[in-house]
């Protein structure tokens, strides 16, 4: 095994200590403010029964990206039922523990930011990851702190060439880690009508890292790590209601993630450089947030204008699903087949309807006969076809 000489953060002498340099790291964080207050008002333009819609597809999000982070891909439609069912919907879709346990830790964490973080809770979240107290097929410490003797590291390679990232405290240092940590993270969380003592998206950023790196669990922590930045971005806001998945623009920077976390791990304590980091990712994820937001008033303004059409349930039940999908998301076009398979009417039912709606303007279609393909009319929309080629 290859491994280098150097001291990690918790080795430094001000450890642990983390310090911020709040002019380097300003122009970001105040980027990522400003970002956050324009989806922020846009979410308040729609109105605040729309939220739900909002908070369910963000959390799904959140769910699939912060496991797909560690490799772990999960059945969108376990994940879709389980949010549902956590916000109160009602759902009938397929049912997965490990999936219904992360959604709980994440839903817990948002939900309950009011709620102190302590030895407990932490422990809690860990023993839902792992339901049945094995990590694959490996039998895992759930519900407790490591406290094996082999160093926890973090390695990648071959077994016979394993280069080490990062290896953090030994088992035996956990729990005073954890207990400076909790310290800490209780003394700065934001009180209603008092400054803040550190800027909240900095404290989310901060805390990650100081979490990561003293790795306290034998497996979950990066998603328990996660779990508490969502837990510290929504005491910033006094609010449970998610606008934004964090977790999904880490996927998409997932390189660029693991090596700005690893330099901060190697580095001297000072955390500007993972601040300045963290905040531009915040800013990407706000404007992704921002985008859905965005189809979500399309959507809105979409049912307002025709609200005073007569639609039967499945006309109104397809096109929720055309517009979920958004411009060109529902691949190959809408056709009679596939509405007698969603709606599970019958054929002559799904020309009538798909008709009635090409009348009253709902739809517009492409192609003749058989080739017919409808597709919802929303201004804006092409959804990848070209509306005056001959036959559309």
């Amino acid at each position: 095994m290859r491994s280098r000489k150097h001291l990690y953060v918790w080795q430094q002498p001000g450890w642990p200590e983390l310090t911020l340099d709040y002019q380097r790291a300003g122009p970001a964080l105040s980027d990522a403010r400003r970002m956050q207050g324009l989806i922020e008002g846009k979410a308040q333009a729609i109105g605040l029964e729309r939220d739900g819609q909002i908070a369910r597809e963000v959390m799904e999000a959140e769910v699939i990206a912060t496991a797909a982070i560690e490799g772990e891909q999960l059945d969108p439609a376990a994940v879709r039922s389980s949010v549902m069912r956590r916000l109160g919907l009602a759902s009938i879709g397929p049912q997965d523990r490990s999936v219904d346990g992360l959604v709980d830790v994440i839903n817990d964490a948002t939900s309950g930011f009011e709620t102190p973080l302590d030895d407990d809770r932490l422990h809690r979240w860990q023993s839902a990851l792992f339901p049945g107290g094995t990590s694959g097929i490996r039998r895992i410490a759930v519900g407790r702190y490591r406290d094996h003797e082999v160093p926890m590291q973090i390695v990648s390679g071959p077994p016979d060439r394993e280069l080490v990232h990062y290896e953090a405290p030994p088992s035996r240092q956990v729990g005073d880690e954890m207990t400076r940590f909790l310290n800490w993270f209780a003394r700065t969380t934001p009180v209603p009508g008092y400054r803040p003592e550190i800027d909240g998206l900095a404290r989310a950023a901060i805390a990650h890292l100081w979490f990561e790196s003293i790795h306290p669990f034998e497996d979950g922590n990066g998603r328990i790590g996660r779990a508490i930045v969502d837990m510290a971005i929504a005491q910033d806001h006094r609010a449970t209601v998610r606008l934004c998945s964090l977790s999904r623009q880490l996927l998409e920077s997932r390189k660029g993630y693991y090596d700005a976390l690893n330099a901060a791990q190697r580095g001297t304590g000072d955390a500007t450089n993972w601040v300045v980091w963290f905040a531009q990712q915040y800013s990407l994820a706000c404007e992704r947030s921002s985008q859905v937001i965005d189809r979500a008033i399309e959507k809105a303004r979409f049912w307002a204008d025709h609200a005073k059409l007569e639609l039967n349930e499945r006309q109104r039940k397809v096109l929720q699903r055309l517009l979920d999908d958004g411009d060109g998301g529902f691949l190959g076009g809408l056709n009679a087949e596939k509405y007698t398979r969603i709606t599970g009417t019958s054929k002559p039912s799904a020309t009538r309807d798909l008709a009635d709606l090409v009348r009253a303007g709902l739809l517009w279609t492409t192609g003749q006969g058989k080739a017919v393909r409808y597709y919802v009319n929303v201004p804006g929309w092409n959804h990848g076809v070209d509306r005056d080629a001959p036959g559309s």
